[in-house]
């Protein structure tokens, strides 16, 4: 049996609508923005062609209004996807003023078919070329495969889209989507392969986002945020080797919450917790790019300052000792300090663990002269 422009699409919507039921049972609860707007995407994109398949018995102008609306609106959830797996993407305002002037034009100018075929399937083809712009350098690490991928899928659908704008617009070929025109019958059939080839690109996306998550845990301290003891051993000794092999100066420091346990005992584990919090928030802001910071058990942190010296160390502690005392006064309703040890390696030395030794060492000498304070080790 032939196959017409119709059948295609309901075709195109059955399967959108059953990757749409089935997106959330594979990626299971608790997943990211960016799965979360895949998956409305895909519905969407179901909605869209339900409605333009239902427009052809009934309610025309609205259902075919609906459609175009549900398939712009898609296409945006696509690029929020995209910002949150390749960080800020190019021309977010001109993309949501064609989202939103899509069906708003092919409505108004609905008595008009040509129009209303041409405006729609335009801003449709420009909203694709958008999204697929998207998929390009991005600012996070991401694997080219499954943006190359998506970007084929983008394109492919944005030059049918374009195809069926110019034949609705300037010819009498294509009078509605019934007419079994070449062009709609190879866009529904391309359509179709495009979404499969999408969907598969997208899964890939989420699952490398998945796997990133995973190291991430791996990596860091699920209290503060920094990178743990392991993560911080191994990527020290990176650093210290780094500073060595090119003669840069590094200063250790050995960082304790003063009275910690006191504050555990007497406010409750929560206020320790968010005492913790503030104190890793604050050593990130007073830290530098390239700088480490990890947090080595308990109340106890680890700074490697990559380019300073022993003076800049000491000058690093008091810009931080002074925001502590007043952001923990402000945002925790008391007083916190922290007691610290420095250090700096021998020329040429790349033993991290000997380095932070003698950075504890020096932490225990300021605990031991009454805490809230600095000591540099000899």
């Amino acid at each position: 049996m032939p196959l017409d422009f119709l059948t295609l699409m309901a075709v195109m919507a059955t399967n959108l609508f059953m990757i749409s039921a089935a997106l959330p049972l594979i990626m299971g609860r608790g997943v990211s923005r960016a799965a979360r707007h895949v998956q409305a995407s895909l519905l969407l994109q179901a909605v869209a062609w339900a409605a333009i398949i239902a427009s052809s018995s009934l309610w025309d102008q609205a259902l075919s209004t609906l459609s175009i609306a549900c398939n712009a609106a898609a296409q945006w959830m696509l690029y929020r996807a995209l910002e949150e797996w390749l960080g800020p993407r190019p021309l977010p305002r001109l993309l949501l003023v064609l989202v939103i002037a899509a069906p708003l034009g092919y409505t108004l100018g609905f008595g008009h078919y040509a129009w209303r075929v041409g405006w729609a399937n335009f801003l449709m083809a420009a909203i694709l070329c958008i999204v697929a712009r998207a998929t390009l350098a991005p600012v996070v690490e991401s694997s080219l495969r499954w943006r190359s991928l998506l970007l084929g899928c983008l394109l492919t659908s944005a030059a049918f889209t374009l195809a069926r704008g110019m034949l609705g617009a300037f010819t009498d070929q294509y009078p509605s989507f019934r007419t079994p025109h070449p062009v709609n019958l190879a866009a529904a059939v391309a359509t179709n392969v495009s979404l499969v080839l999408g969907t598969v690109a997208l899964l890939v996306a989420w699952r490398a986002e998945a796997e990133q998550k995973l190291r991430t845990l791996a990596m860091t301290d699920g209290l503060t945020g920094l990178l743990n003891q392991r993560s911080f051993t191994q990527q020290g000794a990176s650093l210290l080797a780094h500073a060595a092999r090119h003669q840069l100066p590094v200063t250790a420091l050995m960082l304790d919450v003063d009275h910690f346990k006191q504050i555990n005992d007497t406010r409750g584990h929560e206020a320790g917790d968010r005492a913790l919090q503030l104190f890793a928030r604050l050593l990130g802001d007073t830290c530098r790019s390239g700088d480490l910071i990890g947090r080595l058990g308990g109340e106890e942190f680890g700074v490697l300052l990559l380019h300073n010296s022993a003076p800049a160390g000491m000058a690093f502690d008091r810009r931080l000792r002074r925001r502590l005392h007043a952001a923990s006064v402000a945002e925790l309703g008391f007083a916190l300090d922290y007691s610290a040890g420095l250090a700096t390696p021998a020329p040429g030395e790349t033993d991290l663990a000997a380095l932070m030794a003698r950075a504890d060492r020096a932490l225990y000498e300021a605990k031991t002269a009454g805490r809230g304070r600095l000591v540099a080790a000899s």
